[in-house]
């Protein structure tokens, strides 16, 4: 894993955290969600991570037909590497946050390295007023709430997909996820390269400071050597700094709306795609090239398009 020639950007389209009422720019139907990620795509980005949601509501859905009909839009469109979430949103079973993975087969998935405290009950600081009745007590909900990723919901995610010629992208919230995923290597149930992610400022996981990325990354490095390459996202305002930081220790970089709203302090992003543009100008001034789809497919050992 020694190719560090270019950066891959990853863009989080709509994510599970941020609710309708909180951006008028954040995407909710199937079509809306497909258009962002072919944008995000043509910015720049080589990956778009998908969640999908309910179109009339915005709820966080699992359906594997809504997946279907976001993931054709796009592969029509464009060549993006396609990055399907396990995580789904609050209260999701296991089998429902996996079903579309299964059902369509991506490239690559994330795999949530760890249950966690996962509350955004800080939100309703800022946001009081809600279009739609499920998104106030979603919210306020979270508090009392426990992302379920046990050892046997890991293991049954790796043997499920793994066959299917599916990857992973390990998303790390904290150290102990490293472990983890040291654990499941030991265990001689995953493959090299490891794609990680590090999965910064989300209250009940690791702080957002450069200190702690470069913590996350020292203790990679340590347990996995050459063995993988590091992506790393923040949620919020430290969203670009991290995104900066990643790419000077050698790293690929998340930007999107399931990580941030804004595009600046107190100002709205108006679209996923004016992040991936920030992102490849900040790249651009630091001296990383960004990299192509393809390169992307290369760099991770994906199965490629219609793989």
């Amino acid at each position: 894993m020694t190719d560090r020639s270019r950066t891959i950007i990853t863009c989080a389209i709509t994510g599970s955290i941020h609710t309708p009422s909180m951006s008028p720019y954040l995407p909710v139907t199937p079509k809306a969600i497909a258009d962002q990620a072919i944008d995000a795509a043509r910015a720049g980005a080589a990956v778009v991570h998908i969640h999908a949601r309910h179109p009339e509501t915005g709820e966080p859905a699992s359906s594997p037909a809504i997946y279907r009909e976001i993931l054709t839009r796009i592969m029509d469109a464009c060549d993006v590497v396609i990055n399907i979430t396990t995580g789904g949103g609050n209260n999701m079973s296991v089998e429902d946050r996996l079903a579309a993975a299964v059902e369509l087969k991506p490239e690559i998935c994330s795999l949530n390295m760890g249950s966690m405290n996962f509350p955004m009950h800080p939100l309703l600081k800022k946001y009081t007023d809600f279009t739609h009745a499920w998104e106030k007590p979603y919210i306020a909900e979270s508090r009392d709430f426990v992302f379920k990723s046990t050892f046997k919901d890991i293991e049954d995610t790796i043997s499920l997909l793994g066959p299917l010629g599916t990857r992973f992208e390990f998303e790390c919230y904290d150290v102990g996820h490293l472990y983890t995923l040291s654990f499941f290597e030991r265990e001689g149930l995953l493959r090299a390269p490891y794609a990680i992610q590090f999965v910064m400022g989300i209250l009940g996981g690791i702080g957002s400071g450069i200190e702690e990325l470069v913590h996350m990354k020292s203790t990679a490095d340590r347990l996995f050597g050459d063995r993988y390459r590091f992506s790393a996202l923040a949620g919020g305002k430290a969203q670009m700094r991290i995104a900066a930081a990643s790419a000077m220790l050698g790293g690929n970089i998340r930007v999107g709306l399931e990580d941030s709203l804004f595009i600046s302090a107190g100002e709205l992003a108006n679209s996923n795609a004016q992040q991936v543009e920030k992102a490849v100008r900040i790249l651009g001034e630091i001296g990383c090239e960004v990299a192509s789809p393809d390169e992307a497919r290369h760099m991770l050992g994906l199965k490629g398009k219609g793989g």
